[in-house]
């Protein structure tokens, strides 16, 4: 590294090596080639906190089988809308990654993206009709084609051993299918992404920690400290993009601007079961979700999830939801107390009491014991044995909690990007879909803070190469759709 002393020039820089900023690096070199860019990783590895394998609560999120992103209405019609734009925006992203896979980026595409079955599964009467009506609602649009209800027994027996076999014969039961459906690892495609824009001049540092943000006649100072040697430097940015998950929020706060005035945080973790027994690991083939509970996080909707990492199937359950102060896995106990300001006081006051359900439910599970966790598992795996599972602690995320007019501070579980009003400076806090969606949140980034590159012709080609999609609305060209998704998934190696 330089000296410490010496402010080192950067077009630009960008804080974190997960799935946003390792999808935005090669969109920026589309759209401006030759831009001396850094990248800064606290950790001593790349892509280590949320968009690891092991710490990801979702996988693929394309909407196909997350119920929540499908509400039932207060007149009763289910909502679409929201999963509909998850759906289109989970297409882009696998449509840029197979542009990448036929350009020869991303050369071994079965080391983070596979085909695994999304299956929605309910119990009773009263969640059987909700997903008569969901799918009723979503098989006829093109972005939802080959899902299939299914009432029978015969067919989720067949399909879905474990989730079967023991259960009580007059337990009403049904499940929608989605073939289409995928298993991502996010970790691994954010570690491909960020290594060939290391081959390709891009300069990656890892064990190095963004500090301090400060204006600059260019854009930002950016003060790094090198944690192998107690050192920091300082680089003259134009611009800054902050994709540290949970190391948002502060850094945000640290840039000034006035548009990050009012938001907080509320960190929620996870803890899963991982399967132990390679039997019953290869006896499931599918990501079986089911309804949370009321007031629950997004993250928290039980499912069990087939994955693979590394190369090897895996079998998780969960997560269980679990609180912690800390904003990053491997952050800081002080995180929440240090984020808490006059400004966003008030939110996160007003959110805390709009969200007591959300608090309790956090309070419980924190305190589950194993006998618990084994009935919440046995919910959809009746032969569940705890022998067979052992429970480990997944990543953590920091909901986000914003300024409102009316309500003085609510709690939001999605994603948010926020931006200064000159585009110098962005950053992504939230969740659910997150990394799922990564693409189109990064095209949101370059429209919003480099909206003079996109003026280009040339630059919007340059990206619709990458992206063929981008600019398009998939939901209302179903031929446009299927042909674009053929060409994705026959790259990809997923069912066409």
């Amino acid at each position: 590294m330089p000296t410490p002393k010496t402010i080192h020039p950067a077009d630009v820089v960008l804080v974190g090596t997960g799935i946003m900023s390792a999808t935005l690096l090669p969109l920026l070199e589309a759209v401006a080639p030759g831009l001396r860019i850094h990248v800064f990783e606290r950790l001593d590895t790349l892509a280590g906190e949320s968009s690891d394998a092991w710490n990801n609560a979702g996988t693929g999120h394309a909407a196909l089988c997350e119920l929540n992103y499908t509400p039932r209405a207060a007149d009763g019609h289910i909502v679409v809308d929201k999963a509909v734009t998850i759906a289109e925006q989970f297409e882009l992203s696998k449509m840029f990654w197979a542009a990448l896979a036929r350009a020869g980026a991303l050369p071994d595409v079965r080391s983070f993206v596979r085909p695994v079955p999304h299956v929605s599964f309910v119990r009773g009467e009263r969640d059987i009709q909700f997903l008569s009506d969901r799918h009723a609602a979503l098989a006829p649009m093109p972005l939802f084609e080959r899902m299939e209800l299914w009432t029978d027994r015969a067919s989720i027996e067949a399909a879905l051993p474990l989730v079967m076999e023991g259960r009580d014969p007059d337990e009403p039961v049904a499940a929608t299918h989605a073939p289409l459906g995928t298993d991502v690892n996010f970790g691994a495609l954010s570690r491909a992404l960020v290594e060939g824009a290391r081959r390709r001049g891009v300069h990656i540092w890892v064990g190095h920690e963004v500090r301090g943000l400060e204006r600059s006649a260019r854009g930002f100072h950016v003060t790094v400290h090198e944690r192998a040697t107690g050192s920091d430097h300082v680089f003259d940015a134009g611009f800054v993009f902050l994709g540290a998950g949970g190391g948002t929020l502060p850094l945000l706060d640290l840039s000034g601007i006035p548009e990050a005035d009012g938001y907080g945080g509320f960190p929620v973790g996870g803890r899963w079961l991982r399967c132990t027994n390679p039997e019953i690991v290869a006896r499931h083939d599918a990501k079986v979700y089911g309804q949370a509970e009321v007031g629950s996080p997004p993250m928290s909707v039980p499912h069990l999830d087939t994955r693979f990492v590394d190369g090897e199937r895996a079998l998780l359950f969960g997560p269980f939801a679990g609180f912690s102060t800390k904003f990053l896995k491997h952050g800081s106990y002080l995180d929440l107390p240090a984020s808490i300001e006059a400004d966003n006081l008030v939110p996160l006051v007003r959110a805390g009491l709009e969200s007591h359900v959300l608090t309790l439910n956090l309070v419980d599970e924190v305190r589950l014991g194993d006998d618990v966790r084994l009935e919440a598992q046995r919910a959809y795996y009746p032969r569940a044995r705890p022998d067979d599972w052992t429970l480990a602690w997944a990543g953590q995320r920091v909901q986000v909690v914003k300024r409102d007019a009316h309500r003085g501070g609510v709690l939001e579980f999605g994603t948010e990007l926020v931006t200064s009003a000159d585009g110098r400076i962005a950053g992504l806090l939230g969740a659910s879909p997150g990394a799922s969606t990564a693409v189109a949140v990064m095209l949101s980034v370059l429209e919003r803070c480099m909206p003079e590159r996109l003026a280009s012709p040339a630059a919007v080609e340059r990206l619709r190469a990458w992206v063929p999609g981008y600019r398009e609305s998939l939901r209302d060209e179903p031929s446009r759709m299927r042909s674009l998704r053929r060409l994705s998934h026959e790259t990809l190696g997923l069912v066409v």
